[in-house]
C-alpha cells in the first residue's frame, strides 16, 4: 500500500462551468434538474463531488458507497442538526431530525413508544374512518389536482390520530394550519434566511408561531388525559428509567411529525396513483388485493397486499420523498478517500443512487417486480434503496408511514379506478421536497 492511498485526497475544485451564479451558486440547476446535476457530477468528480450553495461549497455525496459512510457515521463526524438548521431549523427546532448523538439517542429512545406494534394497530384502526370522512367530498367523474386533495387529506388523518380529532377545530382553522405546514417546509428553498417580511422564510416564521400556538391550545387537554392519538401518547409515555418529555419538547415534536407524516406520505401516495394510473395491469393487481380483505383491514391484511407494497417501494424509489439528506462536518473526516473539511456542508444524493444504473436493471422504468423475492435488487447495495434514510436517524415513523399510504390506496382501489396518460411526466417543483406543479391532474370513476 503506497502513502498516496493512505493520506485522503482533499475535495476536488469545482470546475468554472460547475461554479453556478453568483452567491447562489448551483441551487437554481438542483431545483430545475436535480437527477441531471447529480449525473454530471458523477461523471466529473465520482463519488464525492463539490457543490456551490449560498457562497460555500459542500460537499456532494453520489452513490451507495459514500452515502453509506455518511449514513452508519463510524466516526460521530457527520451531524444532523447543523446543516438542518441552516434550511428549516426554525421552523421545525429540536425535532427529532435536528438533535444529534447522546441526545438524539434519548429522545428517540422515549419516542420509540409511540411506535410499538400494539400502538400502530390502534393507529391502524382510526385510519380507516378518517379516510372515509376525509374523501366523502371528493367527486367522482370530475377531474381534480390530486397531489392537492391527498394532501388535505393526510392532513385530516394527522389531526386525527396525531391530534385526537382536535374536534374544536374548524375547516377554516385547519387550512390555515396546511398553509402553515407549507410555508415551513419551502422555507428550504429561500435565499434570504432571516425573519424578513415577504420571503421564504419570514412567511415560515409566521406559519411556526401558528403550529406552536395550536399545538399549545390542546397541550393541558392532552397531559389531564390519556387517549391513544400520537399528541397524547408523546405526552404520557415514559420510559423504564423514568425519561418523559417536557412541555416543549411534545410541542416540537409534534410540529416535526407532523410535517413528515403528511407530506412524505401526500408524496407518495400521489406518485402511486400516478403509476397505477399510467400501468392498468398493476392497478387491477392491486385492485384485487383491495377487494379480497374488506373495507377497514387491519394492520396484517395491510402488510399483507404484496402487490400494492411492490408498488409503493418503487414509487419511493422513482420519487424519493425526501430526495437529498443533509449533514454538516464537525470534525475532518474522509469519505471513499476524500477527505472533507470540519464545518463543511454535505449533501446525500439519494435519490441519484435509486436511479444508478450499476444497482437497477432499466432504472428509469415503472418495475414494481423488481422487489419480488425473486429478484431483490434493493439487496445489490446495502444503502441501494434509502427512501427513509439510515443509520441512527432513520425514519422513526417508516412503518406507520407505509400503513398509512397502503391505507388511503386501498381506499382509492376499492371505490375508484382511474387512468394517467401513459406519457405524462409531473412538472416537479424540486425546491424543497418534491410535488408536480400542475397538482397531477387526475379524474376518479366509481367502480
Amino acid at each position: 500500500m503506497t502513502a498516496e492511498t493512505l493520506e485522503p485526497r482533499p475535495l476536488p475544485a469545482l470546475r468554472r462551468d460547475d461554479r453556478g451564479l453568483p452567491f447562489i451558486g448551483q441551487v437554481l440547476e438542483y431545483a430545475k434538474d436535480p437527477v441531471g446535476l447529480y449525473r454530471r457530477h458523477w461523471e466529473r468528480y465520482g463519488p464525492v463531488a463539490p457543490f456551490r450553495t449560498l457562497n460555500k461549497t459542500a460537499a456532494m455525496l453520489l452513490g451507495p458507497d459514500a452515502c453509506g459512510e455518511a449514513l452508519q457515521n463510524k466516526d460521530k463526524a457527520f451531524a444532523n442538526e447543523p446543516a438542518w438548521a441552516q434550511l428549516v431549523g426554525p421552523f421545525f427546532h429540536r425535532g427529532l431530525m435536528l438533535i444529534d448523538f447522546d441526545e438524539h439517542r434519548g429522545h428517540r429512545r422515549i419516542m420509540q413508544e409511540a411506535f410499538t406494534r400494539p400502538r400502530l394497530e390502534a393507529y391502524t384502526r382510526r385510519l380507516h374512518p378518517a379516510i372515509e370522512q376525509g374523501m366523502a367530498s371528493w367527486e367522482a367523474d370530475k377531474e381534480f389536482p390530486a397531489y392537492w386533495r391527498l394532501k388535505q387529506l393526510t392532513l385530516d388523518i394527522a389531526a386525527d390520530l396525531f391530534m385526537g380529532g382536535a374536534h374544536d377545530t374548524g375547516q377554516a382553522e385547519m387550512d390555515r394550519v396546511n398553509r402553515a405546514f407549507i410555508a415551513c417546509v419551502q422555507a428550504a428553498a429561500g435565499i434570504v434566511r432571516a425573519k424578513v417580511p415577504f420571503t421564504r422564510w419570514g412567511r415560515a416564521y409566521r406559519g411556526r408561531a401558528v403550529l406552536g400556538s395550536f399545538l399549545r391550545h390542546y397541550l393541558p387537554a392532552k397531559r389531564a388525559h390519556q387517549t391513544d392519538d400520537i399528541f397524547s401518547v408523546l405526552c404520557h409515555i415514559e420510559t423504564d428509567d423514568g425519561d418523559r418529555f417536557t412541555d416543549d419538547d411534545v410541542i416540537n415534536h409534534m410540529v416535526f411529525l407532523m410535517m413528515a407524516a403528511h407530506d412524505t406520505s401526500t408524496i407518495t401516495t400521489t406518485t402511486m396513483l400516478q403509476y397505477l394510473g399510467q400501468h392498468p395491469v398493476w392497478q387491477e393487481r392491486c385492485r384485487a388485493e383491495a377487494l379480497a380483505i374488506g373495507p377497514a383491514p387491519s394492520i396484517t391484511e395491510l402488510e399483507g397486499m404484496v402487490s400494492l407494497d411492490l408498488v409503493m417501494r418503487e414509487a419511493l424509489r422513482l420519487r424519493a420523498p425526501v430526495p437529498v439528506l443533509v449533514r454538516h462536518t464537525v470534525k475532518d473526516t474522509a469519505v471513499q478517500g476524500v477527505r472533507i473539511p470540519a464545518d463543511t456542508g454535505v449533501a446525500l444524493g439519494i435519490q441519484f443512487t435509486h436511479l444508478m444504473a450499476e444497482h437497477w436493471t432499466d432504472p428509469e422504468v415503472f418495475d414494481p417486480d423488481r422487489f419480488a423475492p425473486q429478484r431483490r435488487e434493493d439487496r445489490s447495495h446495502r444503502f441501494a434503496w434509502v427512501p427513509f434514510g439510515g443509520g441512527v436517524h432513520k425514519c422513526i415513523g417508516m412503518n406507520f408511514a407505509g400503513l398509512e399510504v397502503k391505507a388511503i390506496t386501498h381506499r382509492l382501489l376499492r371505490d375508484y379506478h382511474w387512468a394517467v396518460a401513459p406519457g405524462y411526466a409531473p412538472p416537479m417543483d424540486n425546491h424543497s421536497l418534491p410535488f408536480p406543479k400542475d397538482g397531477l391532474p387526475i379524474t376518479l370513476t366509481r367502480n
